[in-house]
């Protein structure tokens, strides 16, 4: 019987879902996002060639695999388009194999003015790309779709309603400039071809490959402590990050998710603003940023980097109902002395536990048994502490740089 997966992060994005993901779709039938918009950025390296996607899922890079961006995505079309062609210039098949779902909420020029025109105000620490309004608009039931291309008279009218509104705010509230409504109807109505070659009714696709007892796999945008509900409010995103937003994302009940694998860093980092109580302003962190290359896949920001704070993870296996952790980036920690991990709070301060760092390198290891003694030791005070085992353990960004265990 296959088996269906959900791999997300278990901290503030940024943990290697993509290379993870890469890693299990080479045999699974559908892969499908959820939720996000291209804001994300999903790094994979294959025999030395990177690849950074932001909409498209992971799996496109495997032949057999079939590929969905699911309801629960935010849209912004000129991302999508661009993403598309510069994977068919490598050679990538989309046909019959990448499908978009028509309740796509879609990202709108407006929407990248108002989200950057008000993070100046209120520093948020958004990548300034419209999610945050594009999703307002989607709970406020004011969204254009995907599925509205099919229509390009109703559309207009949609269009000019939308346009008009964001008008108001930029120029009224934001005292920013507008946008022409015939423009802004022309830059959606440029892609779509999109719409006519792979807009789809994706519960219908979903429900057909469940019915055919075909594997999916679920990959998660960002992570959990950005999550809109159980992250570090205001300071996260503008969507479910974790588990349930699997069910609202794609239209799948929880039943059909039979794996749960939760990513993690072997220690911690973060972009943008908001709290981060174990970050390091000292030698360690600045380790960490250089052997780890802590800078942001789509914005290219650098990452603030700390030690691994094991009661917010623990919290994070508990939200998604973790099945299997996946501890990446290893080899970053192989030249630290003393590495440390929080382990409970007191008065907003970290309490740290410390471990002799193990000072010989693991990049590449591909066995459990041949990590250094007290690499093993680091990794199963994590397992313990958070009561769940490390099945996956990454020790390099390339495909092939992976131990599994109990897989």
């Amino acid at each position: 019987m296959s088996q269906n997966t959900l791999v997300l992060g278990l901290q503030w994005g940024d943990e290697g879902k993509g290379k993870i993901v890469d890693n299990l779709s080479q045999d699974i039938d559908l892969v499908c996002r959820f939720q996000g918009g291209h804001n994300a950025g999903h790094t994979i390296k294959v025999n030395g060639e990177k690849t950074i996607l932001h909409l498209i899922p992971s799996g496109i890079l495997h032949k057999n695999s079939h590929c969905l961006i699911g309801n629960g995505v935010v849209l912004a079309l000129d991302a999508l388009d661009k993403e598309i062609k510069q994977l068919k210039i490598r050679g990538v098949d989309f046909k019959k194999r990448f499908f978009v779902s028509s309740a796509c909420s879609l990202i709108l020029p407006t929407h990248i003015s108002i989200d950057q025109i008000r993070d100046k105000k209120e520093s948020i620490g958004t990548t300034g790309r419209g999610i945050g309004p594009a999703y307002e608009d989607k709970i406020a039931r004011r969204a254009i779709r995907l599925g509205d291309l099919g229509d390009t008279y109703k559309l207009q009218e949609k269009v000019e309603l939308l346009v008009n509104y964001h008008n108001r705010l930029l120029k009224n509230v934001y005292k920013d400039r507008t946008h022409d409504v015939n423009e802004v109807f022309g830059e959606i109505t440029k892609y779509i071809h999109l719409y006519d070659e792979f807009c789809v009714d994706s519960q219908d696709l979903i429900y057909n490959f469940v019915n055919k007892n075909k594997s999916i796999l679920f990959e998660g945008a960002q992570g959990t402590l950005l999550d809109i509900d159980h992250g570090t409010y205001p300071y996260v995103t503008s969507s479910s990050t974790t588990a349930g937003g699997v069910s609202t994302g794609l239209g799948i009940g929880p039943r059909f998710i039979d794996k749960i694998i939760g990513i993690t860093k072997a220690y911690s980092t973060r972009v943008g603003e908001g709290p981060f109580i174990t970050e390091l302003f000292d030698q360690s962190g600045q380790l960490l940023a250089k052997r780890g290359n802590e800078f942001g896949a789509t914005t290219g920001r650098p990452r603030r980097c700390g030690w691994l704070d094991l009661v917010s993870l623990k919290k994070a296996v508990f939200i998604n109902s973790v099945t299997d952790l996946c501890i990446t980036k290893l080899d970053v920690l192989d030249e630290i002395e003393i590495i440390k991990v929080c382990i409970e709070y007191s008065n907003n301060e970290p309490i740290y536990m410390e471990f002799d760092g193990w000072l010989s390198s693991t990049e590449g290891i591909t066995e459990y048994s041949n990590l250094p003694l007290k690499a093993r030791t680091y990794i199963e005070y994590i397992e313990d502490y958070i009561e769940c085992s490390a099945s996956i353990i990454s020790t390099g960004p390339s495909r092939e740089q992976t131990i599994l265990r109990n897989t």
